[in-house]
This record gives C-alpha cells, sequence and structure tokens, in this order.
C-alpha cells in the first residue's frame, strides 16, 4: 500500500493525490482539518488491485493546513498539504 504527497503542494484551489493497492482492498481516502474534524470523504469504495489518482478541490475550504488519511485492510498512512488562498 503506498500513498505519495500531493502534486501540487501547497495548492490552491486543487491538488492530486495517489495511491496504490496491491491486492482489493476496501479503501477510504479522507481529509481533516488541523482539529481533527472530517472536512472530505475523497474514496470510499471497494478498489482492484492498483494505482489510482483522485483530484481534491478545497474552493469551499479556508486556508490552512489539511490532512489526509489512507485506510486500507490493517494500513493506515496519513500526509499533510498546505492550502494557500
Amino acid at each position: 500500500f503506498t500513498l505519495t504527497q500531493n502534486y501540487p503542494n501547497p495548492f490552491n484551489p486543487s491538488t492530486k493525490i495517489q495511491f496504490s493497492v496491491p491486492s482489493q482492498s476496501m479503501v477510504n481516502l479522507s481529509v481533516y482539518n488541523i482539529l481533527g474534524q472530517k472536512v472530505a470523504t475523497l474514496v470510499n469504495d471497494v478498489k482492484s488491485a492498483g494505482n489510482y489518482e483522485v483530484n481534491f478541490n478545497a474552493s469551499r475550504l479556508s486556508s490552512g493546513v489539511y490532512i489526509y488519511r489512507f485506510e486500507a485492510q490493517n494500513n493506515i498512512i496519513t500526509k499533510k498539504m498546505t492550502l494557500l488562498k
């Protein structure tokens, strides 16, 4: 399981997040603000083995640091991204 750093970072207002799964898995990819409140769910679905790319449009959010969290099987990966408006 891999989760790459979003690109571009910092971003305004959209960015791309890439991840891969080695076998069919239930995948959840969510975005949280710095207070730990969920602000978006990008993926919540069963994915076949492969590489995926998700676009995240944050035009309704304010500038700041956000955390994106990837969950699949027993794996949890988190990374930070910065929205600059």
